[in-house]
């Protein structure tokens, strides 16, 4: 059997970089994407792939699976991470910025689905997780165009799991509540129950599980790991 292949859409720096590094530590081949020469750094480091592109670039993700296959043959992990949407005072938010969050957040994973389900198909397994936020569980007018974006990727990661179960191919999603890849101040380390922040290799060995066949019967899932932030049940 050929070795595994994860493709890591984000996997420039911070979370996305570490878990790039704990799937290559588990002998996944790496495709990486970010925007910045960050992901062909790391790339070099893990001896596989990169392209600068961006998520909501359809060309670029286009090319990103195009260039795998190509390179690899296979797919069996797929990690979608994007940056954050615009922010705002709600109803300030313009027009323009609420269709780019769209096209930030959703978007990526719907036309990324569309492009590896296929491959997926046809190896009789996968996994995808698409990374979010826990305001996907307790929306926070912090992050207005977050919270609502990130309920669609929940939903579509629902609908996805239930139509493609049967083929083997997994969703879920991974929702990260504050972690150390960011400068936050400590008034947002203080919202977890440890009063501290995740860390990038925290938030990366449980979207390792659920990337690979750790968690095989689990898909269509909201996962928190959010230090204990949200009190929804």
């Amino acid at each position: 059997m050929s070795q595994k292949v994860c493709v890591i859409v984000g996997g420039g720096k911070g979370m996305g970089a570490a878990i790039a590094r704990e799937m290559s530590n588990r002998n996944y081949k790496m495709a990486l994407m970010s925007p910045s020469e960050n992901c062909e750094i790391l790339a070099k480091e893990l001896n596989g792939f990169a392209l600068r592109g961006k998520a909501e670039n359809k060309s670029d993700t286009n090319k990103l699976i195009k260039l795998t296959m190509e390179k690899y043959g296979r797919v069996d992990s797929l990690l979608i991470h994007v940056g954050g949407p615009p922010k705002g005072d709600l109803l300030d938010i313009s027009e323009d910025d609420w269709n780019k969050a769209n096209e930030m957040v959703l978007m990526p994973v719907i036309r990324l689905a569309k492009l590896v389900t296929p491959i997926m198909q046809s190896q009789g397994s996968g996994s995808i997780v698409n990374i979010t936020t826990f305001s996907a569980f307790e929306p926070s007018l912090i992050f207005p165009t977050s919270s609502v974006f990130r309920v669609g990727v929940s939903s579509f990661t629902k609908l996805y799991s239930d139509r493609y179960g049967k083929d083997g191919i997994r969703m879920n999603c991974l929702l990260p509540g504050f972690t150390d890849s960011l400068n936050l101040p400590q008034k947002f380390a203080d919202m977890s129950v440890f009063k501290r922040l995740a860390t990038s290799k925290e938030q990366a060995k449980a979207a390792a599980f659920l990337l690979t066949q750790d968690s095989s019967y689990i898909t269509g899932q909201r996962i928190r790991s959010d230090g204990g932030v949200t009190r929804h049940m």
